[in-house]
């Protein structure tokens, strides 16, 4: 495949990613990802009461969303950029989309993970030919020690929530799905960082500004959640056993436009994400991990804000552990 470095995406001068970028963003990956289908399940509608519209990103390379920011990240970097390498931190498909991306663009590529890592993810990481540091109890540990790698080291930190590019390629999901399924009532996206969320917003205001944006984190990991809510980040205990959830500290780009955009943000509990979990194996033969099911979790929750209306539901990774999938179907 010939990897071409496309021009500087137009952020605006805060710095936000905007709707061109997103677009920029289309035309760098064509080829890089893929165009996830949508589906429905009868199923879900009754055990929600709605019609629920799934986005399957868990059918994405690297098995998650994440694939997209990375890759649009690294391929809008210079050659003398990626020639210094790149550090990243996550507890694993984060990891798994910047490790994908660095194998494509032949850059050197390290990944911080916590400790005792979802073995599928580091498993999935090791095969991409990144090298692997585990460091710490939790992403935000993590999130230290890369952070001091790449100060020593001059390579590139990528983050995996303020980042422009990493929005902006996200969103390409989302002008996806707004094409496969016009007419959404409302759009729930789960929140770890908040890159979905944040893209989701972005895109919707753009061309579906009468679809509501919900996000929904887990009661467990609240920080965006209570940094969406109070205008300020903060900081919040982080014990979410859903990976993709478990971020201690809310992100001042991601949050910046989850307020301009979102129309609500939400929490529900992990017994709550477990028995989505189970329901998508059981009503749509779906396996999603923890944080792709929060989506769906968030709208049985809540069945009278949501019934009798179209709701679409981002199913944002795959990559669940067997003791996950076990817990699921006890």
């Amino acid at each position: 495949m010939m990897l071409a470095t496309a021009p500087p995406t137009p952020t605006t001068e805060a710095g936000l990613p905007t709707i061109a970028d997103v677009l920029v963003a289309q035309s760098r990956l064509d080829g890089m990802v893929v165009r996830t289908p949508v589906g429905e399940y009868p199923d879900l509608d009754r055990a929600a009461g709605a019609a629920v519209v799934v986005k399957h990103e868990n059918l994405q390379r690297t098995g998650a969303f994440k694939a997209r920011g990375a890759s649009n990240l690294l391929l809008s970097m210079s050659d003398a950029e990626r020639a210094r390498g790149v550090v990243a931190y996550s507890t694993g498909n984060h990891a798994q989309g910047v490790a994908y991306s660095a194998r494509l663009t032949g850059t050197a590529c390290t990944i911080v993970m916590p400790d005792d890592p979802n073995p599928v993810k580091l498993r999935a990481v090791l095969d991409q030919g990144a090298d692997v540091l585990l460091h710490g109890a939790t992403f935000d540990d993590a999130r230290a020690q890369a952070t001091a790698l790449a100060e020593a080291s001059g390579a590139r930190l990528v983050g995996a929530a303020n980042e422009p590019a990493i929005i902006a390629g996200v969103g390409t999901l989302y002008l996806e799905l707004f094409q496969q399924a016009p007419g959404l009532d409302v759009l729930v996206v789960p929140v770890g960082g908040g890159s979905g969320a944040a893209a989701a917003g972005l895109v919707a205001a753009a061309v579906a500004p009468r679809t509501e944006v919900i996000g929904v984190q887990s009661a467990a990991s609240p920080a965006a959640h209570d940094s969406w809510h109070t205008g300020v980040l903060v900081e919040r205990e982080n014990t979410t056993r859903a990976e993709g959830l478990a971020v201690g500290c809310g992100f001042e780009i991601t949050q910046a436009l989850m307020r301009q955009d979102l129309t609500d943000f939400v929490l529900v509990t992990d017994e709550q994400i477990t028995a989505a979990q189970q329901l998508y194996l059981t009503g749509a033969r779906t396996v999603a991990e923890g944080a792709g099911a929060a989506a769906l979790a968030a709208v049985l929750a809540d069945p009278g804000r949501f019934a009798g209306r179209r709701v679409g539901v981002v199913c944002t990774g795959g990559n669940a552990s067997a003791d996950e999938l076990r817990r699921a179907l006890a």
